[in-house]
């Protein structure tokens, strides 16, 4: 089963959030968050919050067991960016932008296993005449 969990509008870089999901891809729960705990940089902590929420998700929504679950994938993508303009020499303006990201993160965990309903056989005609012939056919192979 998979839960999604995103965190939109994040007032950072993509190219520096980027840098971050790469290295938790495909790892179990609790190993990421150890690595997002110790790694230096403000989009790990941001990275944290919506890998927790998706944790959270998955074992109050959908009785996931928090043990087995994997990041499926993290993807980090642009949102809209604020374009200003700064004074510059000579009565020109540079641009200056404000980037924003949006971030998703996948988990997989195996559903709790729930009993099957075995189905009812029902007799048909059919099916009663076949063993009759069956044996009648191996009695002449004998």
């Amino acid at each position: 089963m998979e839960v999604k969990s995103t965190t939109k509008y994040v007032p950072l870089s993509p190219k520096k959030a980027r840098q971050v999901t790469r290295e938790i891809q495909g790892l179990p729960v609790s190993s990421a968050l150890d690595i997002l705990t110790f790694t230096p940089k403000k989009a790990a902590q941001l990275i944290g919050k919506t890998l927790k929420t998706a944790i959270a998700d998955a074992e109050n929504n959908f009785s996931l067991d928090t043990g087995s679950l994997i990041i499926k994938e993290a993807v980090i993508g642009s949102a809209p960016t604020q374009r200003r303009f700064k004074p510059r020499a000579k009565g020109s303006a540079g641009p200056i932008l404000r980037r924003s990201i949006h971030i998703s993160i996948t988990l997989v965990g195996s559903a709790p296993e729930k009993k099957k309903r075995t189905a009812r056989k029902t007799v048909s005609k059919k099916t009663e005449e076949a063993p009759a012939a069956a044996p009648a056919a191996s009695e002449e192979q004998a």
